[in-house]
């Protein structure tokens, strides 16, 4: 009797020990989690969502987010290839594929691609000029964005996409290019005013040819001319005689002759 009390009195305690280590041991892994687990300090396995037993001092785990994560990047001053100086801002969105590599290949992955993407959009905008840098932004965020994913596939993270988010100028440069887009909209009125005119020019000479080649037609015209200013009192009308009449009265002097 003295035997079963003194087991169940030392039963007890160990037996409220084993069930806190197991109940510590009891890890929750979320749908969108993995879970990198380590036995002895080696990697011994990915476990997935749901409960999982990591026995203390002997295994521990690293929970991975496997969710698409979105990274804004902080505005960088840089200087383009034809020596003018921008300020950039870019998003970066990217995930991890394989938590195992994600953990055991980089330190801090998120860090990692952080400082990469910085030092990776600073390199290409130097490599392009501002006009490229304004006009094709999707050419240089998609070139970004493989330059990026060639480091980080070694990682187990994909980039999923780089966008360009602000581009700001120097207030000189921005005048500047306010005063080209200017000077290119009046290039492009002078144009298109010439070639107005031209047409016009066009249309007078195929007028004049009708009007000289019908007898009295010109006549016509200029007393419909005179019919439209006669309904203006204020107007002085100055009348052009035609050329027609002059010529009539020369050919009547010579004939007299």
């Amino acid at each position: 009797m003295e035997f079963l009390i003194a087991f169940l009195g030392l039963a007890f305690p160990v037996g409220i020990v084993i069930f806190f280590v197991i109940l510590s041991s009891i890890k929750q892994v979320n749908q969108y989690e993995k879970g990198v687990k380590f036995s002895f300090g080696k990697y011994s396995g990915i476990m997935g969502p749901g409960w999982r037993i990591v026995l203390p001092i002997f295994q521990s785990w690293v929970k991975v987010d496997m969710r698409t994560k979105v990274v804004d990047v902080p505005e960088q001053e840089t200087i383009t290839k034809d020596n003018i100086s921008v300020r950039i801002s870019a998003v970066i969105y990217y995930k991890v594929v394989d938590a195992s590599r994600a953990i055991l290949d980089v330190e801090d992955y998120n860090y990692a691609i952080f400082q990469l993407a910085q030092v990776t959009m600073r390199n290409i905008v130097g490599e392009v000029e501002m006009d490229e840098l304004l006009s094709k932004r999707e050419e240089i965020s998609e070139k970004i964005k493989r330059i990026v994913e060639k480091t980080t596939d070694s990682w187990g993270v994909e980039v999923e996409s780089v966008a360009l988010k602000d581009v700001i100028l120097p207030q000189n440069m921005v005048r500047t290019i306010a005063k080209q887009a200017e000077s290119e909209r009046e290039k492009r009125s002078a144009i298109i005013k010439a070639q107005g005119e031209a047409l016009a020019a066009d249309n007078l000479v195929e007028a004049a040819q009708k009007l000289s080649s019908t007898p009295g037609a010109l006549h016509l015209r200029s007393l419909s001319t005179l019919n439209d200013l006669s309904s203006d009192q204020s107007n002085t009308v100055i009348f052009a005689v035609p050329l027609e009449i002059l010529r009539a009265f020369e050919t009547y002097n010579q004939t007299k002759k």
